[in-house]
């Protein structure tokens, strides 16, 4: 059995919730595709917590071949997390990911694995072209994708695609937690890899099972969007984006209250009687505003301190390693 200071050609990460029927057909797929390649390889099952008979499955994999290997979790933590402890244990020098319902094809792998050998891709995103998924998936889908292209500038169609290759270098630098499987090419990005490709790949319809996701992931998905641009914006500088905003919102504070204490200073300079500044609706908008622009200045102090300390976010419980 190879040990992870071992190197091979391939390493296929599997994140996966109740797919007992699909794991047998799609392990033995994984198998013949490797052995027509002639390359080294392995399959690293992540059980995200099932409540079917998926482990056992695994655990037989595994028995009969050395090459299926299997992470077990204590409860369902989600895919992002999945995919994180499955990279960690990754030691191919291509890493592929793929869905563990069977919609995406094994047959793939190949031209992807060229795509980052012979053309120098440091990652390869599948896009699902032609999709067997209802409207109410498809539709939000577009949405989502189109939004994510414009926001971070990377021209995918496809971001959420389960079908991706990757340098081994790509995924040990990167950390994906909450909903971040769905951003990882920008994750890609912000750490430097650069020339991420595209594949047309084909989508198949789901033999076994049911989708494990509904439309609240559309919702988390926007708002790990909007967290993943701050990140990658702000993330080592918060307090230009903190700073800039109190900076100016206190100024025009402070400027709308010295308009209204010269104001006062010359209705007094010429002798006619001023009204109380306090009667002022600006009065309470400007002191609102040196308020707020005292904290948000304050705000970003605070979170340059937070920022030189790392969060533990992906401390998961393992329940087995095979």
């Amino acid at each position: 059995m190879l040990s992870k200071t071992d190197k091979i050609d391939l390493s296929v990460v599997v994140p996966l919730y109740n797919e007992e029927e699909s794991l047998g057909e799609l392990t033995a797929w994984i198998v013949k595709v490797a052995n027509e390649l002639q390359i080294s390889y392995e399959i690293i099952m992540v059980d995200d917590g099932s409540n079917d008979d998926s482990w056992n499955v695994v655990r037989r994999l595994s028995e009969s071949n050395p090459c299926v290997k299997g992470i077990r979790f204590r409860r369902n933590y989600g895919k992002s997390a999945a995919l994180h402890c499955g990279f960690l244990q990754a030691v191919g020098d291509v890493v592929v990911t793929m869905d563990a319902d069977l919609q995406d094809s094994p047959d793939e792998i190949p031209e992807l694995m060229r795509m980052i050998r012979e053309e120098g891709y440091d990652m390869v995103s599948g896009w699902k072209k032609k999709r067997f998924d209802p409207p109410g998936k498809t539709i939000p889908s577009r949405i989502f994708n189109y939004t994510a292209r414009k926001v971070s500038g990377i021209r995918l169609h496809d971001f959420n695609c389960g079908l991706k290759a990757y340098k081994n270098e790509v995924v040990k630098s990167i950390e994906v937690y909450g909903e971040m499987h769905r951003y990882i090419p920008i994750l890609a990005k912000r750490a430097g890899f650069n020339k991420i490709g595209e594949k047309i790949v084909h989508h198949r319809e789901r033999k076994y099972g049911v989708t494990k996701f509904g439309l609240e992931r559309f919702v988390r998905g926007f708002l790990d969007l909007m967290s993943i641009m701050f990140i990658s914006r702000f993330g080592n500088r918060p307090m230009h984006l903190f700073g800039s905003l109190g900076t100016l919102t206190f100024i025009a504070g402070f400027l709308a209250a010295l308009w209204l204490g010269l104001r006062k200073l010359w209705f007094v300079y010429q002798g006619i009687e001023a009204p109380l500044v306090t009667n002022s609706p600006y009065f309470y908008i400007s002191l609102t505003c040196m308020i707020l622009g005292t904290q948000l200045f304050m705000a970003g102090f605070i979170a340059e301190l937070v920022g030189r300390t790392r969060p533990d976010r992906n401390n998961y419980q393992i329940r087995e390693i095979l």
